[in-house]
């Protein structure tokens, strides 16, 4: 069964998940033709492997601590902080702690 996306206009609530972030999944929050927003989940030591985009994205930390290593070396992220970077950048992401995040990428043709 596909999960619903958020809709034009739909309020959508990203606060942290708290207790509940042990048994959260990454959801993407919506997509269109040119961009997409992912609420990322990553348990303590999981990671995506190293891969690139061929648009910018950012990802903005919510809660928890994520380690973002790239080409000009590894960036810890906490709560609140968002790193933001170019299309066709590798790039791997390591939860040093439960986190989640909010993941946007822009999506290119």
């Amino acid at each position: 069964m596909a999960i619903a996306h958020t809709l034009s206009g739909q309020p959508t609530d990203v606060s942290p998940l708290g207790t509940a972030l042990a048994a959260a999944r990454t959801v993407a929050l919506f997509k269109t033709d040119e961009l997409e927003v992912i609420r990322l989940v990553l348990h303590a030591g999981k990671s995506m492997p190293p891969h690139q985009v061929a648009g910018a994205i950012t990802l903005q930390c919510i809660e928890g601590q994520i380690d973002v290593t790239c080409e000009d070396g590894s960036h810890r992220l906490g709560a609140g902080q968002l790193l933001y970077l170019p299309g066709g950048v590798q790039h791997g992401v390591v939860a040093v702690e439960d986190a989640s995040a909010l993941l946007t990428i822009v999506l290119r043709k």
